[in-house]
This record gives C-alpha cells, sequence and structure tokens, in this order.
C-alpha cells in the first residue's frame, strides 16, 4: 500500500462491543506497510486517544485522533426518533490542539446532555465547536448517505450543505468500499454468489457512492 495512503476511518477495542483492534496491533501492521500515519475514530468515545497517542511516539507514526460520533437527526434534548431515525453516524478528525479541544467539547456534550441509546452532539454543537476539525461524510449512517438509501434527496443535500457550510473546506465526502472486489456495481456471479442482507448492503453501498461522486462534482466538495 502506498505510503501517501492514511485510514482515517478505524475503529480499536475501544469501540465498545463494535471494534477488534487492539492499538498496538493497529500500529504494527500501519508499520508493516510503510506507511507514516493514521487515525482512530472510535464510536461516540475518546477512551483510546490516550494510549494511542503515547504509543505512537514508540512506533514513529504520526496519530490523528478522531471520533465517529452519534449525531442527533434534531436537538440532541429530543429523545424520540424522528422519521425512524435515533442517529447518525459522522465521522470527526482534530487537525490540530484546537480541534481536539473542540472534539473533547463535541463528544462530552453528547455523553452529558444527548444521550438517547448513544451519546449524540446536534447540529447546533456542531457550529459551536467545528474551528480545527475536519469531518467526513461517514458510513451509510451518516445522514447524507441514510437519506440517500432512502430516496430523500432533499434532506440528504439539506445534511450536505449544512456540513459543508460548517466544515468549509474541511468537509470531505467519504466513499467506501469495503473490500469487495465488485464495489462499483454487481455482476450476475455476485447476485448468485452473495446472500440477500449481503447484496442489500451492496446495492446501498454502490447506490450512496454513486450519488456521492455526483454531489462531489455538482458542489465541488473532494
Amino acid at each position: 500500500m502506498a505510503k501517501d495512503f492514511t485510514h482515517l476511518h478505524v475503529h480499536t477495542d475501544y469501540s465498545l462491543l463494535d471494534g477488534l483492534n487492539r492499538i498496538e496491533d493497529l500500529f504494527n501492521k500501519v508499520q508493516e506497510y510503510k506507511m507514516d500515519s493514521v487515525a482512530i475514530t472510535d464510536h461516540g468515545v475518546l477512551y483510546g486517544a490516550g494510549e494511542f497517542w503515547k504509543m505512537s511516539h514508540d512506533f514513529h507514526i504520526k496519530p490523528i485522533i478522531g471520533c465517529e460520533i452519534y449525531l442527533a437527526p434534531k436537538e440532541r434534548t429530543l429523545r424520540e426518533p424522528v422519521d425512524g431515525i435515533n442517529y447518525y453516524h459522522l465521522v470527526l478528525l482534530a487537525k490540530d490542539l484546537v480541534g481536539y479541544k473542540n472534539l473533547v467539547k463535541i463528544v462530552s456534550t453528547g455523553q452529558l446532555e444527548g444521550m438517547y441509546y448513544r451519546p449524540r452532539a446536534d447540529a447546533e454543537t456542531l457550529k459551536k465547536y467545528s474551528e480545527g476539525i475536519i469531518c467526513t461524510s461517514a458510513c451509510l449512517a451518516g445522514p447524507i448517505s441514510r437519506h440517500i438509501v432512502r430516496n430523500e434527496e432533499e434532506q440528504a443535500l439539506k445534511w450536505l450543505k449544512f456540513l459543508h457550510h460548517t466544515f468549509k473546506e474541511n468537509f470531505y465526502l467519504e466513499l467506501q468500499r469495503n473490500g469487495f472486489k465488485h464495489s462499483d456495481s454487481l455482476s450476475e456471479k455476485d447476485i448468485k454468489t452473495y446472500d440477500e442482507e449481503t447484496l442489500r448492503f451492496l446495492n446501498e453501498q454502490i447506490k450512496v457512492n454513486n450519488k456521492l461522486r455526483e454531489y462531489s462534482e455538482r458542489f465541488k466538495i473532494p
């Protein structure tokens, strides 16, 4: 893998019940692939940030501290679903010390004020603490992707414009390939090979990737 490639969406075993990577194992693999940097983006927490930062010096690898936060569809204090949605995912990465401090504030706000199944920040929190933070649109559970899957383009564009306005040049659209050979289209062989749930997932990811490429060109967002 190219040295100038950096993984920016990574879960460790600090993503409770949702990650297996031990931080030392992660650094060993990054070193094996001759990469010079890596991020961690655990779900809703920064529990691993201290260990990650300290161990990065032992491996001489640049650490990028991030979090895949949970985002409330409306106000973080509203403890009920909105159109069947309890929360979205969103990836935030600290660019600098200011960004790290703001990331801590966003995560803490979710833990202290936004708990509803998960610790959720909201749009107000992002606007208040956006300085020094890179934001990516995240996975199929991201606000833009989820509404693309649901054929709700007006809502998808509403979130895209909000995030672009909030993070400006620090906002990026995230494409996910997930290691499948045919991640841009499905062949007849794929349809016969994969089970129904996997095919549904693959079709949703292809749909989202294609639409995000369209948005990238249309709105000049990388």
